[in-house]
């Protein structure tokens, strides 16, 4: 399925030939935890679920985003047709039930992000297990039922524990089942590891219950701290899920969205809270040792915030992108253009993303929630459209991981019935995963990114374009070198010219 045709995106392009694409990753977490983004409500039945994602991906390409994040697993259980764990009550009102008429929405949004040239990335929680104030009762295959040994109410919470090994074995299981079976871009955590604090009605804080663990784990003869123990609880889950998916399908992106403060005093000017001593969860580690291919830091605040300025926080995060993995900080999108103490106009939003493109190690944003761009709020989305956000964009490539190289393209102009077709062939047997169009009009060059499937695609008539390139892509956004084509004003066919 070919997305439609954008508009002309003005400036005009004077260029003989296209101009280099603007490499950006421009993403949008989709929340499905108390129906946050979607869907709405959890009585909505299959088409009217459909239906509400559908739109949100039209909202998304309407934006020119070119990746969704989109939450599966919020809580030990599944918004896809899983193997392992149950179905959502955020879906279908009762967890362990299925959809009827059954879909499966993991699918369903792959499906939808691919026919419009984004990238979908499986967003998982790996410890929460449950709310104790959930609509439902848990299901029967539900980790808390099954083994209610490695799992524990913490505040509002219920949470698994991560220095039970049978914990990490089952997150690394579920993750894997998804990237086997599903053809995802990327594999996605939050800043969800230890939990957040939480407080008894005293005010101190309560105690994470981890003791039977930890007990364990001295007899054995462990000798670190309690809360070194704990990161590196964390650390080899990460380490893991790197080298596993990796191994399972060398093409997927692992990355992680921490906390956007990794201690406080780093850099000297930062305040807030401690993740590294809080979540135990040493990201910086994580970025140093390579084992995530983009890490999303959320910065959450203006870049007028005294002690937590975003400026000063992304410019820290890119000096430890020492291995030079992909950058892209998160942004709290839906405050921008609210009232509240916490909000920010939309013009700091801006320029949070101009900051982000001045800083040669990051190279994308990350937008939370969805919900802000079906709201367009304060005229955000109209904004974006003719600032930042006005021409199209390709998520920057992987190169370090592995994918067979993109196929040289061979395309033909071909007469077609209401005008001319560009004929879509690889040289060779194997087809690109997309194909990058470039059409050159009397005003400007315009982008079309089509999947690799597609061997016949029809220039509109409407455009009236002088010149096509056609540009193959790999899995990991490796770009083929272009093959351009003169347009006639009749309808024959044209041999292409090799750039030398």
């Amino acid at each position: 399925v070919s997305p439609p045709v954008p508009p002309p995106v003005p400036p005009p392009v004077a260029s003989a030939e296209a101009p280099p694409l603007l490499r950006e990753f421009r993403g949008v977490w989709v929340a499905t935890v108390g129906n946050m983004d979607w869907p709405s409500k959890r009585t909505l039945s299959t088409a009217e679920q459909q239906a509400e994602l559908r739109a949100l991906f039209d909202r998304a390409e309407a934006l020119r985003l070119n990746a969704v994040i989109f939450q599966v697993r919020p809580a030990g259980d599944a918004l896809y047709d899983s193997r392992i764990e149950p179905w959502s009550e955020f879906l279908t009102g009762t967890q362990g039930k299925r959809p009827d008429p059954f879909w499966d929405p993991l699918q369903f949004a792959i499906d939808e992000a691919h026919a419009r040239g984004m990238e979908l990335h499986a967003w998982f929680n790996p410890y929460r297990a449950g709310f104790t104030r959930g609509k439902s009762p848990l299901a029967k295959n539900h980790l808390a039922r099954t083994h209610p040994a490695l799992v524990s109410r913490y505040g509002s919470y219920l949470w698994m524990d991560p220095g039970e090994p049978a914990v990490r074995e089952r997150t690394v299981r579920v993750v894997l089942d998804v990237v086997k079976r599903y053809d995802v871009d990327g594999i996605h955590f939050d800043d969800y590891f230890y939990p957040y604090p939480e407080n008894d009605r005293r005010g101190r804080e309560l105690p994470f219950a981890d003791a039977r663990s930890w007990q364990k784990y001295r007899r054995a003869g462990g000798r670190l701290s309690r809360a070194d123990w704990r990161r590196e609880n964390v650390n080899v889950l990460v380490r893991e899920l790197d080298e596993q998916i990796h191994k399972t399908k060398p093409w997927v992106r692992f990355g992680i969205s921490p906390f956007g403060i990794w201690r406080p005093g780093f850099p000297a000017q930062v305040r807030g809270f401690d993740a590294y001593e809080k979540l135990y969860a040493d990201a910086r580690h994580w970025l140093r040792e390579g084992w995530v291919d983009y890490v999303v830091p959320q910065l959450y605040w203006p870049t007028t915030k005294q002690g937590q300025a975003y400026p000063v926080l992304l410019d820290w995060w890119a000096q430890e992108n020492v291995r030079q993995r992909h950058l892209w900080p998160g942004n709290f999108t839906s405050r921008a253009g609210m009232p509240g103490a916490s909000a920010f106009p939309v013009s700091d939003l801006l320029e949070q993303i101009r900051l982000t493109r001045l800083q040669p190690l990051a190279s994308g944003n990350v937008h939370f929630s969805m919900t802000s761009f079906l709201k367009n709020q304060a005229g955000m989305n109209d904004t974006l459209r003719v600032g930042p956000y006005r021409a199209a964009a390709l998520p920057p490539a992987t190169p370090w991981l592995k994918a067979p190289p993109p196929p040289q393209p061979t395309p033909h102009v071909v007469q077609a019935r209401d005008g001319m077709a560009l004929r879509l062939t690889p040289d060779g047997r194997s087809a690109p995963w997309q194909w990058l169009v470039r059409l050159r009009t009397d005003t400007a060059w315009i982008t079309m990114l089509l999947p690799g499937a597609t061997s016949r695609w029809t220039i509109p008539a409407s455009l009236s374009p002088t010149k096509v390139t056609v540009s193959a892509l790999n899995r990991v956004g490796t770009e083929s070198a272009p093959v351009s084509l003169s347009l006639p004003s009749a309808s024959t066919s044209s041999p292409a010219e090799r750039p030398r």
